[in-house]
């Protein structure tokens, strides 16, 4: 029997991404669709009560908005507070899921050993490089076995519970999360594909983003702070 997931979707100044985002996931099947915004101060928040009035009639899935401070580990933290779902799977707010997504997460947790997992990703973007990277980026998840974000994580809610959900961090929370996720079972590397936004790489350029990743993923392994990291990282909406 297929149990409830609970889609979780982080926002932080999201205006251009969170209807298209919400349009299409809302039409997957999933029990419920909780965006948590962390101080959006474009019209995210506008955009998010308008489309969950114009849908409370409709068939598709409910969505509910809450709030939390900024961060995305702490409002994945919050949206898996207010979920309902005996699954959680954590989406951002540019990324699509294919549309069997709910029946391919019922089918692996079907398999009481596995715990959770994460999908193959690609972009949006027609560029020569996105092929690339995103094959690079599915290769070293099914390598490791860790995951990022971008890659749509799912987990049962007794795990997520049992871990004490993602550790409070400004950067790497996907890393460190799928890192201590192993550890409680069997994971999932989907073949099955989101597609995301290629804006960063877009705007800052794919070789230098590309090498902006390596070093920070480089200097997290060796131990340096996530707060060091994360003002090098930047924002890009």
């Amino acid at each position: 029997m297929a149990m409830p997931i609970s889609v979780i979707i982080p926002t932080l100044n999201e205006e251009r991404a969170i209807t298209p985002t919400l349009a299409h996931t809302a039409t997957l099947g999933f029990d419920e669709l909780i965006v948590v915004d962390g101080g959006s101060t474009d019209t995210t928040p506008a955009r998010l009560e308008s489309y969950r009035l114009n849908m409370q009639s409709s068939a598709l899935s409910p969505v509910y908005w809450v709030t939390a401070p900024p961060g995305r580990a702490r409002q994945m933290n919050e949206g898996a507070k207010a979920g309902r779902g005996e699954v959680f799977l954590f989406l951002h707010a540019d990324t699509q899921l294919p549309q069997d997504a709910k029946a391919v997460i019922d089918t692996v947790l079907a398999d009481q050993q596995m715990v959770g997992g994460r999908f193959d990703v690609q972009f949006d973007h027609p560029s020569m490089w996105g092929p690339m990277i995103s094959k690079t980026m599915n290769w070293r998840s099914r390598m490791s076995g860790l995951a990022t974000g971008d890659q749509a994580l799912f987990v049962r809610r007794s795990v997520f519970e049992q871990m004490g959900g993602f550790t409070d961090m400004p950067l790497m929370e996907d890393i460190e999360f799928s890192r201590r996720l192993k550890r409680k079972g069997r994971t999932a590397a989907l073949t099955a594909t989101v597609t995301t936004s290629f804006r960063r790489w877009e705007q800052q350029g794919p070789l230098r983003t590309i090498f902006l990743m390596g070093t920070l993923r480089f200097l997290y392994w060796v131990g340096m702070s996530p707060h060091t990291l994360s003002r090098w990282y930047g924002s890009v909406r």
